[in-house]
């Protein structure tokens, strides 16, 4: 599968069914983060990457009741990196965006192994953090919910989550978002 490929397959579908994570898959799936793009090659980004079932179920009292169907998944990675780790620029802070970048080369990655990897927003960022060990300075950005995508439904899903697994969800208009020369509304 090419690059092309793989964002043209990248889904973010909530049938997951369980699949082995062994060392070897994280460490593939973080050295394709680090290969991500950074300002002056700061890296700022951090991982933990969670793989144990007993911590598999702890993550489920920080997510939220509507991303319940994250319980088929076999790997949640907390994305996370603070802003004193990466460039400030005129009052621009570039850690969100340089981690995002490597948390998409992780997704992309993962789609390429034939998984699904798909981000959330909807969980208790401190309670998250505390869980994690992460330290109280680091923005945790989103979990990374990894599995196999499921042939169906999964009793976790609800009939909405259903519904919207059958089709991509229909993307903006290019000319809604795309602008040459100077932005025009």
């Amino acid at each position: 599968m090419d690059v092309k490929e793989a964002i043209e397959e990248r889904r973010a579908y909530r049938a997951l069914e369980k699949t082995e994570i062994t060392d070897d898959l994280i460490e593939d799936l973080a050295k394709h983060a680090q290969l991500s793009a950074s300002c002056y090659n700061n890296q700022p980004w951090n991982f933990v990457f969670v793989k144990d079932e007993d911590m598999l179920k702890k993550m489920q009292d920080v997510i939220k009741k509507y991303n319940e169907w994250t319980k088929g998944a076999s790997l949640i990675i907390a994305v996370f990196s603070k802003s004193e780790d990466d460039c400030e620029v005129a009052g621009r802070s570039y850690h969100l965006f340089d981690t995002g970048m490597a948390a998409a080369f992780l997704q992309l990655r993962a789609t390429e192994l034939g998984l699904v990897a798909h981000p959330i927003a909807g969980y208790d960022e401190d309670e998250t953090k505390e869980l994690l060990n992460i330290p109280e300075e680091y923005r945790l950005i989103t979990l990374i919910n990894v599995g196999k995508h499921a042939d169906g439904p999964t009793e976790y899903m609800t009939d909405d989550q259903i519904e919207t697994e059958k089709e991509r969800p229909e993307r903006e208009e290019l000319e809604d978002f795309v602008h040459q020369n100077r932005y025009e509304e």
